[in-house]
């Protein structure tokens, strides 16, 4: 016979529920992002093909820019399921990093790719090349319907999940540089005003270049255990304190694990008549932070006798280093 309550079954129903819906959820999300890797990856072949077929730099240029988008895509789906991946006991918080160490990688490759474009730019401004702009027009229609619909496939998930959001931009930011390539096309179809593809393709590296660094600078900052830009911790700080039972916070460090998980140390200096209901002020802090700041991975210390007179933000130092035996000896 069971011993649970109906109130235990409802729980577990519904426990079952959100868990159903989550699956189905990363379901979705999971086969927007296969259809519009696939998309993305059709589209970067038939610029490729299409921009040495017609000469056109301004298409190389897009492609170029359709790769960090395919790369992009790739990385957020692979960020999904490495974080299904359970920690273990060499790799406590899982596999999340990984996607950090790989926008390294992208960033890095795509300000390579940038200054490789921008010297031909240079060149074919010197020395513009016929284009065959009719058929580049014709390629540049096609990457841009591909682009649309796959942003289309990104759209709806786009609202709530940062790393989908980030992977539709990138999409759609793809598709302005196809209107880009069109309108050139058109230009060049009419003029034979063969300068305006080394110039489009200029812009086209100026929007690379941009992303590349953003993205650089994201993950460095990152990696460098940096407070996430949306939290100000003068007013997190302040809110802590505000909390009923919470005298002062000391020794508090805010970093992110990858982009989408934000953790959280600091000691909680709770006051004399709140002592026997510190579990009680914890999980209010955990829920603030929770609901305030997206902060779901803490870790808070409290009954801080030894550090009542501590900093807000603790300043870290290398323990001393062992001197070797060469300092060791006694010179005669």
């Amino acid at each position: 016979m069971s011993s649970l309550r109906p109130s235990d079954h409802k729980n577990q129903d519904q426990s079952c529920h959100d868990q159903n819906d989550h699956g189905l959820l990363d379901h979705g999300i999971t086969r927007g992002f296969i259809i519009a890797i696939g998309l993305t990856a059709v589209t970067l072949v038939a610029e490729v093909v299409g921009g040495f077929w017609t000469n056109s730099l301004a298409l190389l240029s897009d492609a170029a820019h359709v790769f960090m988008d395919l790369f992009a895509l790739i990385l957020s789906l692979a960020a999904i399921h490495l974080a299904k991946f359970p920690a273990s006991d060499t790799r406590t918080y899982g596999w999340h990093r990984a996607e950090i160490f790989a926008s390294l990688i992208n960033g890095t490759t795509l300000l390579l790719i940038a200054f490789g474009i921008l010297g031909e730019a240079w060149g074919r401004l010197l020395q513009p090349e016929a284009v065959k702009s009719k058929e580049m027009f014709i390629i540049a229609i096609i990457g841009l319907v591909m682009n649309l619909i796959a942003a289309s496939r990104l759209h709806g998930h786009s609202h709530d999940d940062l790393n989908v959001r980030s992977a539709f931009l990138h999409v759609l930011g793809d598709a302005i540089a196809s209107v880009g390539v069109i309108i050139g096309g058109i230009i060049m179809l009419y003029t034979e005003w063969f300068v305006l593809d080394a110039l489009v393709s200029m812009i086209i590296v100026l929007i690379i270049s941009w992303g590349a660094i953003r993205i650089l600078r994201e993950a460095g900052h990152i990696l460098l255990e940096g407070v996430p830009k949306h939290i100000d911790i003068n007013d997190l700080v302040d809110k802590m304190r505000a909390t009923e039972g919470v005298k002062d916070i000391h020794h508090l460090h805010v970093w992110s694990i990858c982009s989408h998980i934000t953790a959280l140390s600091a000691h909680i200096d709770i006051e004399p008549d709140y002592r026997l209901r510190q579990g009680e002020i914890i999980g209010t802090l955990e829920q603030l932070l929770d609901n305030d700041y997206h902060i779901t991975h803490t870790t808070m210390q409290g009954e801080c006798s030894s550090c009542l007179t501590g900093p807000i933000i603790q300043q870290l130092k290398h323990r001393p280093r062992k001197a070797t035996g060469g300092h060791n000896r006694h010179s005669h």
